[in-house]
């Protein structure tokens, strides 16, 4: 094209190009706190990003959470490649391919079983909605219409779009479009353990969290179609992490009230928390607990390609069944069930199996909990923490600009981090080394100290 400097893609960037999640006035203001610049990516090589100019970046937060194996990972590359001679797309109505009937069956024998049917779409907040309407549509075709209402939590994050944001806690996204959301969903406390009281722990923080739930359920169970919760790490709260005990316990009270539970595991599944699902750290009688409905979406594809999925039990399943249509699940994505998105998919659980990916990521977060730990000592750092291989921690400032101004220091030293507010996070890909743990430690160091400063 002529134009290979980060300079000359900047200026076509943003004439041309509307950035999601941005104020882009704030990426015309070099030179102001408010600042945020606009990095031009060449290519991807492992956990590490290249602009233009020969400069490159540690991909810390794995590209909003999405890339596990790293850039242009060559097996993943490689499964692309052969199933781009062979078939790139056809609709998913009426028809089938290999690719999502060997991923939707893996995916089953990932839970045992108890989530044997998959539903397909493109992006998360898609997967949010298609599980609501399933809940919402299930007890109205068991006719049970009255169930109609949804739970979350304070602080919760299930996406964007206008079904979703019904079960979006945070202000930021969901105050200004308020008028055009649903509001038949109910706020519960978390049990996000930063909230404990003197003297208690993670568990007895989650066990005061469910009691709540269990008080609005007595009341009005009548009522709710569905609990959506994040497990054990709520993400855009600010890495909000909490007991699996509260999952125990919401497992429980869904059966008891007969609401269904949907789990986000959007961000938290995929072994980012120490086990390929989130939800699987929370046991009854030995065995982990498995949700009635559970969206799947970012890392799923190894980060390549959009693709999400919500995997439902065959309860709910078998309420569609019918000779009308009208009771059948009438939602459709023109890209449902994308050959190459679903080849990507399954190229990455080969890899999860082929490299034991669990057993050496659990190894992986010691070495990040250890290169972190120093930073206990700094006055301003508070709630350090880790869940598998999210790591995080608040910084104690009144300064508006502090993540923007982070952002920028940790650029310069060659780490991309984009702090959530005041809270510092990590979530690398699952490929990176020691000596990149250690990069990032010391570009965190560095960052925290001239943002602060």
């Amino acid at each position: 094209m002529g134009m290979s400097s980060n300079e000359d893609w900047l200026a076509r960037s943003q004439a041309a190009v509307w950035h999601p999640c941005t104020q882009m006035q704030h990426h015309a203001q070099s030179g102001s706190p408010a600042y945020l610049p606009l990095v031009p990516i060449a290519r991807g090589a492992g956990a590490w990003l290249h602009d233009f100019d020969g400069k490159r970046y540690l991909d810390g937060i794995s590209s909003w959470w999405t890339n596990l194996f790293g850039h242009a990972n060559p097996r993943i590359n490689a499964a692309l490649k052969e199933q781009l001679e062979t078939l790139e797309h056809v609709m998913l109505a009426g028809f089938t391919h290999q690719p999502v009937v060997e991923l939707s069956e893996r995916l089953s024998a990932l839970t045992g079983g108890a989530l044997g049917h998959a539903f397909y779409a493109s992006d998360g907040a898609s997967a949010t909605e298609i599980a609501l309407k399933m809940s919402f549509h299930y007890w109205r075709n068991v006719g049970r219409p009255e169930k109609a209402e949804f739970l979350c939590l304070a602080g919760s994050y299930h996406g964007e779009t206008v079904g979703a944001l019904a079960v979006t806690d945070v202000a930021i996204f969901k105050d200004a479009y308020a008028p055009l959301v649903r509001a038949a969903a109910h706020v519960l406390p978390s049990p996000d353990f930063r909230l404990g009281e003197s003297g208690e722990s993670p568990a007895d923080v989650a066990r005061r969290a469910a009691a709540a739930l269990e008080k609005h359920l007595e009341q009005h169970g009548e009522r709710i179609a569905a609990l959506i919760v994040e497990p054990l790490v709520q993400g855009a709260a600010g890495m909000a992490m909490y007991d699996p005990e509260y999952l125990r316990l919401a497992r429980q009270l869904c059966d008891l009230h007969e609401v269904h539970l949907i789990c986000d595991e959007i961000a938290v599944g995929c072994g980012r928390t120490g086990t390929f699902f989130a939800h699987e750290q929370a046991e009854i009688d030995g065995n982990p607990i498995r949700p009635d409905l559970m969206c799947l979406s970012k890392g799923i594809s190894g980060g390549y390609l959009p693709l999400s999925i919500v995997l439902c039990s065959d309860t709910l399943y078998a309420a569609f069944l019918d000779d009308s249509v009208a009771r059948a699940f009438l939602h459709s994505h023109s890209y449902t069930g994308n050959p190459l998105a679903c080849r990507a998919a399954l190229a990455t659980l080969d890899i999860f199996e082929q490299d034991d990916v669990i057993a050496a990521n659990r190894a992986k977060a010691r070495h990040l909990g250890d290169a972190l730990a120093p930073l206990t000592g700094h006055p301003q750092v508070r709630h350090l923490r880790q869940r598998g291989m999210i790591a995080a921690f608040d910084v104690a400032t009144d300064n508006p600009h502090f993540s923007r101004q982070f952002y920028r220091a940790a650029l310069d030293r060659e780490a991309l981090i984009r702090p959530i507010g005041n809270t510092v996070y990590l979530m690398p890909p699952y490929i990176i080394g020691n000596d990149e743990i250690a990069h990032l430690a010391k570009a965190i160091d560095g960052a925290l100290n001239e943002a602060l400063s």
